[in-house]
């Protein structure tokens, strides 16, 4: 028998360990293999995307909640409290359904007031929010 453990003194018990070694070479040669072969087959997929028309012209229409530093909010430019705030917030969604909130707010303002905001539009029933932000300067 080739190398191993032999428990006892019959020699035709079973080996006690298992040999991976050639497991861990197969392994290699096929991570080899695809190490290689993964950038040609990326190079090689061609897809033929369906060509469609469509209005480019459509503008979406937003409603602007902002929040200030100093807990000042602004709804469409108009400024209001938070406690009036999910009432005027129902009456504009229902004068604009297809609206989308578009959430900004001061780089200076506490994530809890952001958090507060967010949770008076769910209960008001607004499923589409959007962030504003600004472009990174380089």
């Amino acid at each position: 028998m080739a190398g191993g453990i032999i428990s006892g003194s019959d020699p035709d018990q079973p080996l006690a360990e298992i040999n991976v070694t050639p497991l861990v070479d197969v392994m290699l040669v096929l991570l080899v293999i695809f190490i290689i072969a993964a950038p040609i087959m990326a190079k090689a997929l061609k897809v033929d995307l369906p060509k469609v028309t469509a209005p480019t012209d459509v503008e979406k229409i937003v409603v602007d909640l902002v929040i200030f530093a100093d807990g000042r909010l602004q709804l469409d430019g108009e400024e209001f409290l938070l406690e009036q705030l999910p009432d005027e917030l129902k009456i504009k969604f229902k004068q604009k359904p297809d609206a989308v909130l578009r959430l900004g707010g001061d780089g200076e303002t506490p994530y809890k007031k952001i958090a507060q905001l967010l949770a008076v539009a769910q209960q008001s029933g607004i499923q589409r929010i959007a962030f504003a932000t600004a472009p990174l300067k380089e």
